[in-house]
């Protein structure tokens, strides 16, 4: 590996899907296969991940992936489904409703198990 390989790695991947990311792309295909009312919802870029997309089903029920920023308007026009800021339209009330639940059932599986013991 030379000095500059990395850069140019880097560069490579910026903007879009790179071929290092198709399992990822598969994964959400099939997330969205499998869910109903699929959105897509684009987060910026931070300091640690590149641009990602959250897919929040219609239940709620959601998963989040680093596609970059061309990468998840693609995958969005590929699968067919909305696709929104979420720096303009934040997080739908639906996906905090799932993580609520979600948080309920595990501290009572929690108290179920001290209380078994």
């Amino acid at each position: 590996m030379g000095i500059f390989d990395r850069f140019r790695r880097v560069a490579a991947g910026r903007g879009g899907v790179s071929r290092r990311r198709s399992p990822e792309i598969g994964y959400l295909s099939e997330w969205v296969r499998t869910h109903t009312g699929v959105e897509g919802f684009v987060e910026p870029k931070t300091t640690v991940t590149d641009v990602t997309v959250v897919l929040v089903a219609t239940d709620g029920e959601w998963t989040r992936r680093i596609v970059g920023e061309r990468g998840a308007r693609r995958l969005a026009r590929d699968l067919g489904i909305p696709v929104y800021d979420v720096g303009r339209t934040g997080y739908p009330q639906r996906m905090r409703d799932y993580d609520e639940r979600r948080r309920i059932e595990r501290k009572r599986a929690i108290e179920r198990e001290l209380g078994e013991e």
